[in-house]
């Protein structure tokens, strides 16, 4: 029988005497990190449960001395929880529970399950699932503003027989004999209790908080039309002996032909070019003193030349030993360089069926550390498929924590799971507010991890809760379907509609395998999981009806 105190008091104090706590150096045992505004990760190994280490409150019932544990009374602030091990190919078939003690009030909470998370990650063969970087893991767990936990990991058990069929004992994990006939189920190397805080983010640059909903077809900008030919006067030239009254000056095309210099006239003599003739000119027409072919210009008046212009009566007539000075050059048209809008409503227009691109927190408006992911992208050809997904992370927050559960979910994915980037391409969450997720424009093909076996050519959209049994939020189910029916619009799809991708390999589908798919699917129908939850997944029919009639189908 494992000795254990009677006090709660005693318990935490015998645990950590009995566990070393200390953050041994080494990746693989226990890290700190820590920057000003994006939080910290705080790392703690999970040792064997030795006789008379954790009391019974701590070590599962039924348990051995075979099963893992961590008791931490006294550790910096975190919000979220998670567990990870070495190797992401590494299964773990245990049960992983924790408690976590509140900030302020000193409660502790009730033992809650860490939940399976392979189905949700990086491809198979993908460079991010084959860096070495990258490691296995739980899916993490939002616990609110915590300064103490405890955790154990008990392994699953199975029967054993001889062929005869009688139960016989077998060796447990890590070689220990277990009686009763019962094997307990290998746990990978490197087992290790992640505790996540947010920290604080910094206040996005103004503008760059949210991308502002838009209309399903907006109108694209009126061009700039080019300039007239010349809207100033001709700049003055040195002074002749003979000059010429100052007249006001022209914001029309002159002739061309040059006029020879004649002595000042106290008045312009008679025009019967009409208005569009330079004062003092000759008739043009037929007029055999006329240096050009006669042929009027496109897009000047008639009788107008495109040849050199003729001085403007407000400056001074050159000297006859002087050339004409030769046309000035006509200044640059003035386009506007295409913007991101604009190739967005290009692209959307010409899909034909589109949708309004509703509000999206950028990365920026919940404080994503761009420091910490990898850089540049990975993008895929197109997009064919919207998986949903719940992030299981419990649905113990409120709305104004949002930008810090994905904080945080942001670090367990870069930090702890060693992935390039979030993990979603998008996250919605219980107020129905939409938010960027993974880097590389929310118009664009970015490939993800999400949805192992299938994360080329699709997109993956989660939303903040666990929806296994609670009714998921109207407002976030309408925000699914808002984004779904402007981002598929992008790419053809019709949200009702089915396609087929290739699988990359999963517990469900053989890798190259051509999968039939909804354009809007539920994770399960992809990988054997329960994600997204039944309840949530039960509403994905009217997702796909929404979203097909905001596409005006």
């Amino acid at each position: 029988m494992r000795a254990y105190l009677a006090s709660s008091i005693g318990v935490a104090c015998t645990a950590a005497l009995a566990l070393p706590l200390a953050l041994y150096p080494g990746p693989a045992h226990a890290r700190t990190e820590r920057a000003a505004t994006s939080g910290s990760t705080q790392s703690l190994p999970l040792l064997p449960l030795a006789s008379g280490g954790l009391d019974r409150g701590v070590a599962a019932p039924g348990g051995d001395t075979g099963d893992r544990g961590v008791a931490a009374p006294d550790v910096r602030p975190f919000s979220l929880v998670g567990v990870v091990w070495d190797r992401p190919s590494a299964g773990l078939r245990a049960r992983v529970q924790v408690r976590t003690r509140a900030v302020g009030s000193g409660e502790w909470s009730p033992w809650r399950e860490l939940l399976p998370y392979e189905d949700e990650a990086p491809d198979p063969d993908s460079p991010e699932r084959r860096s070495a970087r990258a490691h296995g893991g739980t899916a993490p767990l939002w616990v609110g503003d915590s300064d103490g936990v405890q955790a154990r990991v008990r392994a699953e058990r199975t029967a054993t027989a001889d062929a005869d069929g009688r139960v016989v004992a077998d060796e447990g994990v890590d070689g220990r004999a277990v009686a009763g006939g019962v094997r307990a189920a290998a746990l990978p190397a490197g087992l290790r209790l992640e505790l996540v805080d947010p920290g604080e983010a910094p206040a996005p640059p103004p503008g760059r908080g949210a991308l502002r909903a838009l209309p399903a077809h907006p109108v694209p900008p009126r061009p700039v039309p080019p300039p007239p030919v010349r809207t100033h006067p001709v700049p003055p030239r040195p002074a002749s002996p003979q000059s010429v009254p100052t007249r006001p000056a022209r914001t029309h095309p002159v002739p061309t032909r040059p006029v020879p210099p004649r002595s000042a006239p106290t008045h312009p003599a008679p025009t019967p070019g009409g208005a569009g003739a330079a004062p003092g000119a000759k008739p043009s027409a037929g007029s055999s003193s006329r240096k050009s072919s006669g042929k009027p210009s496109a897009g000047l008046p008639s009788g107008l030349s495109s040849g050199k212009p003729s001085p403007d009566p407000s400056s001074p007539r050159p000297s006859p030993s002087k050339a004409t000075a030769g046309p000035l050059p006509s200044p640059a048209p003035s386009t506007q360089p295409p913007s991101a809008l604009g190739a967005e409503v290009t692209k959307a227009n010409a899909a034909g069926h589109t949708a309004p691109r509703p509000r999206i927190i950028t990365r920026a408006g919940w404080g994503a550390d761009e420091k910490i992911r990898e850089k540049g992208h990975v993008y895929s050809k197109t997009v064919k498929v919207a998986f949903i997904h719940h992030t299981v992370t419990g649905n113990k927050y409120s709305c104004s924590q949002a930008p810090s559960v994905l904080r945080s979910i942001y670090r367990y994915h870069v930090k702890s799971l060693g992935w390039r980037d979030y993990g979603y391409n998008f996250t919605i969450d219980k107020c129905g507010k939409i938010y960027e997720g993974r880097s590389g424009g929310v118009a664009k093909a970015v490939r993800g991890a999400h949805t192992l076996g299938f994360n080329t050519n699709s997109m993956g959209v989660a939303v903040l809760g666990t929806f296994s049994t609670k009714k998921p939020p109207a407002k976030a189910v309408k925000a699914i379907a808002k984004l779904t029916a402007w981002k598929l619009g992008l790419f053809k799809r019709n949200p009702r509609g089915t396609t087929h991708l290739v699988s990359g390999g999963g517990n469900k589908y053989k890798k190259g395998a051509s999968v039939k798919l909804h354009v809007i699917a539920g994770h399960r129908d992809g990988f054997a999981t329960e994600c997204p939850g039944k309840r949530l997944y039960k509403k994905l029919g009217s997702v796909r009806k929404t979203a097909a009639r905001l596409q005006g189908r």
